[in-house]
């Protein structure tokens, strides 16, 4: 293969100080940055609306599970799209996608409005930006050091979606919420430029090879070239397997105690215990900053450590945390003690899962396979944005909801042990590239 001797290893020309798939990291974040943070404002929405509109909390929250079931279950094909029709395209449509049905939010008069946009439109466009875009530029982009990209771009989607959240929740208490709709579209629209000026699908266009990669390393492999084909084969592989339904089965305890319940109504919560909307949100954004250092730290020990163990002691910890959770509202204090240390676990669960599909799948097929799993997350994460709002309602209390998702987070810890410990058919091999 002609090109640089960047990562060829010919003649004697000094390698640049960056490899390019450091830019494409770059890049990569900030879309998906900006992802979680369209992803985590509706719930900003829930009390405005039902304020406004006298919708009930079921009906907000249920536009939010589809939002949430959309951004996992548009996963997969979105990975075989960029498959077959490039990383590049396939953000810049998704972007687009997204700043529209944000825009045309302010327009809306009927709940089955919100369902449209926020849930099928920006759930949809937001699903292709999302884990399985870190998942596949990790695998095109690097051979090594792929647990730590995988952390830092887990990092960003939760980051996103917590950080941002006081100045949506600061814009919508000062100006509205149709205001704030307005900035989540622009800055949606804004990453068009950026992505189409400097995101590239694979290192083999610059001439280059995967970070890392050795100089003789053979070219990557490709799926088939029908992005549907090719993503339910991978499911049909993955549900002969006994590994995908135990892995597939934590993460969606991880959607369920994550997006849909925590990144729900822990705001709306925090409403019911006299706590304002911005103090709430404030709480999330303090569990961003701590979820880049625990989604970046289980990255580097992924790579290292046993991933089923780290795992168990994830949903371990997070079910003990939850379980906590309904008697620290009492005070900021404890809500903030809350806030460290799910901000540490929030996202940590997304490297060592994505080493075992890797381990369990090969390379070639971790982020269509990861596009499936990531399914059965956000329908952990539907469920659980809706059944805690129908909860509330009925109870006019999330302590039952709170303990429930706590539980759930201990039975997570068994099926993580229970991976890999029987034999399995060997996964057949994916074709060379020419």
């Amino acid at each position: 293969m002609g090109g640089s001797s960047v990562q060829s290893g010919e003649g004697t020309a000094a390698r640049p100080a960056l490899h390019y798939a450091w830019i494409v990291v770059a890049v990569t974040f900030a879309a998906l940055l900006m992802a979680g943070a369209i992803r985590g404002s509706p719930g900003i929405l829930l009390v405005p609306l039902e304020t406004e509109f006298g919708w009930s909390r079921a009906t907000v929250s249920f536009a939010i599970g589809v939002n949430i079931c959309l951004y996992g279950l548009i996963g997969p094909f979105a990975a075989a799209l960029m498959d077959s029709f490039g990383i590049r395209r396939t953000m810049l449509v998704a972007l687009a996608g997204i700043g529209v049905g944000v825009a045309l939010t302010p327009l809306m008069t009927q709940s089955w409005h919100l369902v449209t946009l926020w849930g099928f439109i920006v759930g949809a466009g937001s699903g292709a930006i999302a884990n399985v875009l870190g998942a596949t530029v990790a695998s095109r982009w690097f051979a090594v050091r792929r647990g730590l990209v995988v952390g830092l771009m887990g990092s960003a989607a939760a980051a996103g979606q917590l950080l941002f959240l006081p100045l949506f929740a600061l814009i919508t208490a000062t100006y509205g919420w149709r205001w704030m709709s307005l900035t989540v579209a622009g800055v949606a629209f804004a990453l068009i430029p950026l992505v189409a000026r400097l995101m590239r699908d694979r290192p083999e266009e610059l001439g280059l090879r995967p970070y890392g990669a050795a100089a003789d390393s053979p070219p990557s492999a490709v799926l088939p070239a029908n992005p549907v084909r090719s993503a339910l084969q991978t499911l049909e592989l993955g549900l002969r397997s006994r590994d995908f339904w135990l892995i597939a089965g934590t993460f969606f305890v991880c959607g369920a105690s994550t997006n849909g319940l925590i990144g729900t109504h822990l705001i709306p919560a925090c409403f019911d215990h006299g706590i304002p909307e911005v103090a709430g949100a404030s709480l999330l954004a303090m569990m961003a900053v701590f979820n880049f250092i625990g989604a970046t730290g289980s990255g580097w020990l992924s790579d290292r450590v046993d991933a089923r163990v780290l795992l168990a002691v994830y949903y371990g910890l997070r079910g003990l945390s939850l379980v906590y959770l309904p008697f620290a509202f009492d005070t900021f204090y404890g809500l903030s003690l809350f806030a460290v240390f799910y901000g540490l676990d929030w996202i940590a669960t997304l490297p060592p899962t994505l080493r075992l599909i890797t381990l369990s799948f090969g390379r070639e097929r971790a982020a269509v396979m990861f596009g499936w799993v990531l399914v059965v997350h956000q329908i952990g994460g539907a469920l659980a944005a809706y059944v805690g709002g129908v909860l509330r309602q009925d109870l006019g209390t999330y302590l039952e909801t709170f303990i429930l998702a706590g539980l759930l987070c201990l039975l997570a810890t068994i099926l993580a042990l229970l991976i890999g410990r029987t034999g399995r058919a060997p996964v057949p091999p994916v074709p060379a590239a020419a």
